[in-house]
């Protein structure tokens, strides 16, 4: 079988009408319904498809197949069918609610995330806050600690200050006491 002119895997022109074309056609067909995203089909589209079909199939298959197709457009589903119907659209149904529950998690992870971001933000700022103000209680400590001792020395220095008065002034008593006695 030689291939249709534009390959097996292009719709073939209406114009080319050989049974590589005609399989070619159905073969694009096919393979688009089985890749559509929502599982839809607009009015136009569907007859363009069901009339290529039917040609092709009249000319692979005989009048018999072309009566077959006719047969099944206008044929009523079953109850089986409309049940599959029920749940491909139920299906649909579910996974739009699916992709706005994702999108909406989504947006939540998005608007945690600039959430979490401004936390660090802060958190930096709060720890380098925290750092300045340990240094400057280490500072004041040092300045405490070194005005205590200092505390210490002034205090020691007005206790021997006070003796070497005590002792003075007991010295002076004596000297006023001899010169009395002199």
């Amino acid at each position: 079988m030689t291939p249709p002119l534009c390959g097996f895997d292009c719709l073939p022109s209406a114009m080319e009408t050989t049974p590589a074309a005609d399989l070619a056609r159905i073969k694009h067909y096919r393979n688009h319904l089985a890749h559509l995203d929502d599982g839809k089909l607009d009015t136009g589209f569907f007859n363009t498809a069901w009339n290529d079909i039917t040609c092709a199939i009249y000319r692979l298959g005989g009048q018999q197949m072309k009566q077959e197709c006719d047969h099944l457009k206008t044929k009523p589903l079953d109850q089986t069918i409309q049940e599959l119907m029920k749940d491909i659209k139920h299906s649909n149904n579910e996974i739009q609610e699916l992709k706005e529950s994702f999108e909406s998690l989504k947006s939540s992870h998005t608007k945690m995330s600039k959430s979490h971001e401004l936390l660090q933000e802060h958190h930096a700022a709060v720890k380098q806050s925290h750092e300045m103000l340990h240094e400057d209680y280490t500072e004041i400590k040092k300045s405490h600690d070194t005005l205590q001792n200092d505390h210490r020395i002034v205090k020691k220095s007005h206790e021997i200050l006070q003796d070497d008065h005590r002792k003075v002034t007991d010295e002076l008593e004596m000297v006023k006491t001899s010169q009395k006695i002199l």
